[in-house]
């Protein structure tokens, strides 16, 4: 029985690598043949950030089982963590590549510190408060950022908490971070196939961290947190294991993100609430705690409303019928018994015999 358990898995698990390999050769050969239109070639990276993005989320919301609305937040300290290196190494570090894989793990870093100092005193809280202390997170490190005007000069770092002015620099400083203007000057090393084998790594920690066995004692706390506990698993450990991976995950999201752009800013639109609603949408419509659904859901959802621009007074109304149905496909009790019921594998697989069964 545990070996059919193990081949299962890795049979959904190279379903998924190849679902995202076979993707990424498509949209390959449509790009070299010209089939792609300038608007859809821009949304290509942004695609690779919402499936990170999502891929990450799910780990928290449906992995662990905890509600968490400031996602964005994550992203956003690792996107200002490494354009802040990558502004400041641009001049010194002329290796393009070796400056963007530093500045990889400098984001990745960073919000797993961020993770780790807010997952601490929040992990002991359960369902909505939870959901309500890391929306607040989100949101103050967004506005914390808009406050922060950082310079150098040869004198060394300056950090001021009111205007550039105060930052008292000497002829040769330059301002780095400018407040709500954020950073310009990051460069654009961001790119469909670097987003691509970024999407494969995050693949490959998640399903790998779920089949583990503290992916297994994860979710034992899911489904009974005082059962798991009765058993010496330390819950304590492994909430704070799987929310701080998911924060470093949003933190490459948001290297990838900031390294998109020429100039980088903490707004409502980029790192607040919204965002972070967004990217549960993806998680809830492709099924909490289906890694393939959050892939399929988050490419769908982004490039539906782009696919239907050119429907302007219907596109909300087709995207809303959309959300619905996808919803009602992945939750309702007749919809799934139906699917049970007409699988591909009922139709045409063979049926179990009665010692497969026990």
């Amino acid at each position: 029985m545990k070996k059919m358990t193990i081949s299962k898995t890795a049979k959904n698990n190279a379903i998924t690598y190849g679902m995202v390999i076979v993707a990424f050769i498509i949209v390959q050969i449509l790009l070299a043949t010209g089939h792609v239109s300038s608007l859809m070639k821009g949304l290509l990276v942004p695609l690779c950030i919402y499936i990170i993005m999502a891929v990450s989320l799910n780990l928290t919301v449906g992995i662990l089982g905890e509600l968490s609305l400031g996602h964005a937040g994550f992203m956003c300290v690792g996107a200002f963590a490494s354009s802040f290196f990558s502004v400041c190494m641009k001049d010194t570090m002329t290796n393009a590549g070796l400056r963007f894989f530093l500045a990889l793990l400098i984001g990745a870093a960073a919000a797993a510190v961020a993770g780790i100092i807010v997952g601490i005193p929040v992990l002991r809280l359960r369902g909505d408060y939870l959901a309500i202390v890391t929306l607040a997170f989100g949101e103050i490190i967004k506005n914390v950022v808009n406050v922060i005007y950082l310079g150098r000069d040869s004198a060394g770092f300056h950090v001021s908490m009111k205007n550039s002015m105060e930052l008292n620099m000497l002829e040769d400083g330059k301002v780095i971070i400018n407040g709500a203007q954020g950073i310009t000057g990051t460069p654009n090393n961001s790119t469909f196939v670097i987003g691509f084998v970024l999407i494969l790594i995050t693949l490959f920690i998640v399903l790998n961290l779920i089949h583990s066995r503290s992916g297994r004692a994860i979710m034992a706390i899911r489904d009974n947190r005082i059962a798991a506990e009765s058993i010496g698993i330390n819950i304590t450990k492994y909430k704070l294991m799987a929310f701080t991976i998911s924060a470093s995950l949003a933190g490459v999201a948001g290297v990838l993100y900031s390294h998109n752009l020429s100039t980088l800013t903490a707004t409502q639109k980029n790192f607040g609430y919204n965002q972070s609603i967004m990217i549960l949408v993806f998680v809830v419509l492709g099924g909490i705690g289906n890694i393939r659904g959050s892939v399929i859901a988050a490419v769908i959802l982004t490039l539906l409303p782009e696919l239907l621009r050119g429907l302007n007074n219907y596109r909300m109304l087709i995207y809303a019928i959309v959300l619905i149905a996808m919803m009602i496909f992945n939750w309702s009790p007749a919809i799934i018994d139906f699917r049970k019921r007409h699988s591909f594998r009922q139709m045409f697989g063979k049926k179990k015999t009665a010692k497969e069964v026990q």
